[in-house]
């Protein structure tokens, strides 16, 4: 992947000089995670909303008693799918979702009987234009009881400019170790191709490390650094997620446009007593949440609200502007204990909100492959991304690594992944 371009050169608001990442994307989410924190809980402030709805996306951002792991989201993958298979058709657009983090090796595990998984998808007008977060089309996934055999029924439904488009057939999970069952979906005269069911969970960082460093800078523990590669713990390894993944025509998400940049996010919105629906999960750049917001309040409160809150807070609407702010300072604190001055800080905050991962269909696919005017990503996410050294090393504005990669260091059982596979859903097999 080529080396991105530092903060400075990335976006002159950024006017530290910094240089970035080796690789790929989660760096650039710490920036995205501090205003986005902030300003889901002045949604969650303003709707009222119940405590036990109050989630927190990713694999460390966040504890509520009464929400299972299923329920939970762990990463959004978007990528052009040549650039993951140089044998795939020219076109089409992979979106991958993990949910059900830390899922045990050998063991099956179910999505929800009574959410929506959804991934979310807003037309883009050009690179540099600010997110709306209001989605033209919706992915949506509901999933009936697990059958005898260990596989669920699937159904999908799209919704496309107001247009709700429902798929005939009945589709099933893939069950624990059994072949991938991979469906052909016709929806609004495209095919889909959709694939749910167990598989290894593909991200990669040494958490714990990073929570001790994370502590030092702010004063709440000793001042230590990340571990030498030989030593430095993957704490993803080994375990399973839920995935949905989906083959989708870019054509499809065009609609009557000729879009080429979209904005991509997913969701999680479980039924209640009186079955309505209750957004209680929402992701999509890396890494924000879990490294830069440190009360457990604040991380369940990012997911109640959608990137539409945000787009309403930057832009000065009330109450949204005035609601977020004890977790923007929070986020602010991080960054500035990891040693940004303070315009540098805003500067960050600014470059990630509203949060979407956004595509540029027309260049290769990569986290950090180009940036916008404003230094936000705008080439998706690939599976292999070093998501979290891109991060680190924008947060702490120099190059910096917790020493984990997905492949592993050699002589460090505590890291590596399976191979991932060649073809669509792409994901390594489960463990």
């Amino acid at each position: 992947m080529p080396k991105p371009p530092t903060l400075h050169e990335a976006s002159p608001s950024l006017n530290e000089p910094t240089t970035a990442p080796k690789t790929s994307a989660r760096r650039w989410r710490f920036g995205l995670v501090a205003q986005l924190s902030l300003l889901v809980l002045g949604i969650a402030l303003t709707a009222g909303l119940a405590p036990q709805y109050l989630k927190a996306s990713d694999h460390d951002d966040g504890e509520v008693d009464t929400k299972g792991r299923n329920l939970n989201l762990t990463d959004l993958f978007v990528f052009r799918e040549q650039d993951q298979n140089p044998n795939a058709s020219a076109g089409d657009l992979i979106l991958i979702m993990n949910t059900n983090p830390r899922s045990l090796a050998r063991q099956q595990y179910y999505f929800s009987t009574k959410a929506r998984y959804e991934f979310k998808v807003s037309r883009v007008g050009n690179n540099d234009a600010t997110p709306t977060g209001v989605p033209d089309v919706t992915l949506r996934f509901e999933f009936d009881k697990p059958n005898a055999k260990g596989q669920q029924g699937m159904k999908l439904t799209a919704i496309r400019d107001g247009a709700t488009l429902v798929a005939n057939q009945q589709l099933q999970t893939t069950a624990l170790n059994t072949a991938p069952e991979v469906s052909q979906v016709a929806l609004g005269g495209s095919q889909v191709s959709v694939f749910a069911g167990l598989r290894e969970d593909p991200f990669f960082f040494d958490v714990e490390q990073y929570f001790r460093v994370r502590g030092g800078a702010l004063g709440i523990g000793p001042k230590v650094g990340f571990r030498d590669p030989s030593t430095a713990v993957d704490f993803a390894k080994g375990y399973n997620v839920n995935a949905i993944a989906v083959r989708v025509p870019i054509r499809f998400l065009q609609g009557p446009t000729a879009t080429t940049t979209f904005d991509v996010w997913e969701t999680i919105s479980a039924a209640g007593a009186n079955g309505k629906f209750t957004q209680v999960e929402r992701l999509a750049r890396p890494a924000i949440n879990e490294g830069l917001v440190v009360t457990n309040d604040f991380l369940n409160a990012l997911n109640s609200v959608g990137p539409d809150f945000e787009a309403a807070a930057l832009a000065g609407r009330q109450p949204a502007a005035n609601i977020a702010g004890p977790i923007v300072g929070e986020v602010k604190q991080t960054l500035l204990a990891f040693g940004n001055p303070e315009a540098r800080a805003n500067a960050l905050l600014g470059a990630f909100l509203p949060d979407v991962m956004r595509i540029d269909t027309t260049g290769p696919s990569g986290y950090a492959n180009a940036l916008n005017a404003k230094g936000s990503p705008i080439r998706g996410r690939l599976i292999k991304d070093d998501v979290i050294d891109i991060t680190l090393s924008v947060v702490a504005g120099q190059p910096l690594s917790d020493n984990v990669s997905y492949e592993g260091q050699p002589g460090n059982p505590a890291q590596g992944h399976k191979a991932l596979e060649p073809t669509f859903p792409y994901l390594a097999l489960p463990n």
